[in-house]
């Protein structure tokens, strides 16, 4: 009883009092909820906006001015190459083309018989290379007919599908004069432009992902095919081309597409962005080592939705503290709630999901 009123004993109280509090609360541990480090696929996405051209792509146009006899193609209609899609008049063609076929058969019969004679000697050699000229003239007279009568007839240069027409039968075309267009849709090239400081990520080959508003944002695989040779000065942006499947024939010339490239593919450590912390232009996460939170400074690289790349400060299988921080401090035990999970190929618990893990 004396040293309970003794004023040392007292003093001594005072002292101790702040270490029993503390001792109190450290004894009651803080409920957390944590997340496992794992290794990830991750990759860099750029995306950008381009436009749709087919893989070939003409104007069918008249190279001589005639009157059209048969068209062979209907709008829309898929052609082969060599298809004969436009006719037109070559009576008078036809029948020179026939007189010069004869004159071409005598120059022949002509020259076989000049080299007989001169074998012999009874012709000059100068009668005999003239006889040789006037067959190659006959002969050559012979296919400037041919290549007029081709022109009258226009030709598929590819597959692909017609557009719509602009003639009928019967009418007079002129060189020059558009009579529809032919694509080959087979597969597309889609043009586009990203900022020169993506360039070191993109190479022949990576693959894109190209989707369009026009068709419900229905997506299509393709790969780039080549990149252009300079910067643009003004916009630093640098000219991309990829070439889409097609095989539906959906995708149409001049269609606006979004692009996503999947580029940089990589493993890496990879943990949610709700276990950082923030300090200033450093980054801390909170690491259980046997319930007990320590707090370490990590080195983070690219973000993506909901989850950030750890460069450095972690190892794999390492648990993290992703809800409780409010609380939380170096050295503080912690009772751990439930885990959140880590797999990015599944959707992201909600906190009332990781409640129900402990009454489960």
């Amino acid at each position: 009883m004396q040293l309970l009123r003794s004023p040392k004993f007292f003093f001594a109280l005072v002292l101790c009092y702040p270490l029993i509090v503390h001792a109190q609360i450290t004894d009651k541990s803080l409920v957390v909820i944590v997340q496992t480090v794992t290794v990830q696929e991750l990759q860099n996405n750029i995306e950008a906006l381009g436009n749709l051209h087919a893989n070939e792509s003409t104007v069918i146009t008249a190279q001589t001015t005639k009157t059209v006899t048969h068209i062979n193609f209907e709008d829309g209609q898929r052609v082969n190459k060599g298809a004969a899609l436009i006719e037109m008049t070559n009576n008078e063609e036809t029948a020179l083309m026939e007189e010069a076929s004869y004159k071409l058969i005598e120059a022949k019969k002509q020259l076989d018989r000049v080299k007989s004679l001169s074998a012999t000697g009874a012709i000059s050699a100068a009668s005999l290379d003239q006889t040789q000229r006037d067959y190659e003239a006959s002969r050559a007279h012979l296919a400037a007919l041919e290549a007029r009568l081709k022109d009258l007839r226009i030709i598929a240069p590819f597959s692909g599908v017609v557009g719509i027409r602009n003639i009928s039968v019967g009418s007079l075309i002129v060189p020059g004069q558009q009579i529809t267009t032919l694509n080959d849709d087979s597969k597309m090239k889609l043009d586009f432009t990203i900022p020169a400081v993506y360039l070191p990520s993109l190479r022949i080959g990576l693959p894109i992902e190209a989707n369009s508003h026009d068709l419900d944002n229905k997506k299509f695989k393709g790969t780039i095919f080549s990149i252009d040779n300079q910067i643009d000065e003004s916009t630093r942006s640098i000219k991309v081309r990829a070439l889409v499947e097609n095989l539906q024939h959906e995708l149409k010339q001049g269609m606006l597409i979004s692009i996503v490239i999947r580029a940089d593919s990589r493993k890496a450590l990879a943990i949610s962005e709700a276990a950082l912390v923030p300090m200033g232009s450093n980054n801390f996460v909170f690491v259980l080592q046997k319930n007990i939170a320590e707090k370490r400074q990590i080195q983070i690289g690219k973000r993506y939705p909901g989850r950030v790349e750890v460069l450095a400060g972690l190892r794999e299988g390492d648990k993290v503290v992703t809800h409780g921080l409010q609380k939380i401090h170096d050295g503080q035990a912690v009772t751990i709630l439930a885990e959140q999970n880590n797999d990015p190929n599944k959707p992201t618990e909600s906190l009332s999901e990781l409640l129900k893990q402990k009454k489960q």
